[in-house]
């Protein structure tokens, strides 16, 4: 749909887009591969962990903040990863509005750490149990 001109232009800013975050976030979360990254830039939650937050902790303050949570532990070569996606579709204040909660929750882990570890709190269901999730499925046909 978008022809011969369209596509470049999308992959341009879906790179763009993953360089503007991780130039915005590198102060403030491990940055474990400093070159030029493609449509996803990858950063560790490994410096959070001194103040008992991990990154599926950020992960669930993001929700809270209205943002989709990031793909978490992967890759598997980064401890604490969390591989960030924003599409090419992202507008500028969107993705500026995603760096500030970032920002913050990174600020939070130093100084209220509990308020991190204890997300989400704005969804009708508090913090799930996850590993009890995987172990103990409970399947049902739709």
């Amino acid at each position: 749909m978008l022809g011969a001109e369209g596509l470049p232009r999308v992959a341009e800013n879906a790179v763009l887009n993953a360089n503007y975050l991780k130039e915005k976030l590198k102060d403030h979360y491990h940055l474990p591969y400093r070159q030029l990254c493609k449509h996803e830039c990858v950063f560790s939650a490994i410096n959070q962990t001194a103040n008992g937050v991990h990154a599926i902790d950020i992960a669930k303050a993001l929700i809270d903040r209205h943002f989709h949570p990031p793909t978490m532990y992967f890759p598997t070569t980064v401890k604490e990863a969390l591989m960030i996606e924003p599409t090419e579709t992202e507008s500028k204040e969107t993705l500026d509005a995603f760096i500030d909660a970032m920002i913050e929750i990174a600020e939070q882990t130093r100084t209220d750490p509990q308020s991190i570890t204890s997300a989400p709190t704005t969804t009708p269901v508090g913090r799930l149990d996850e590993t009890a999730a995987a172990r103990n499925l409970d399947i049902a046909s739709l």
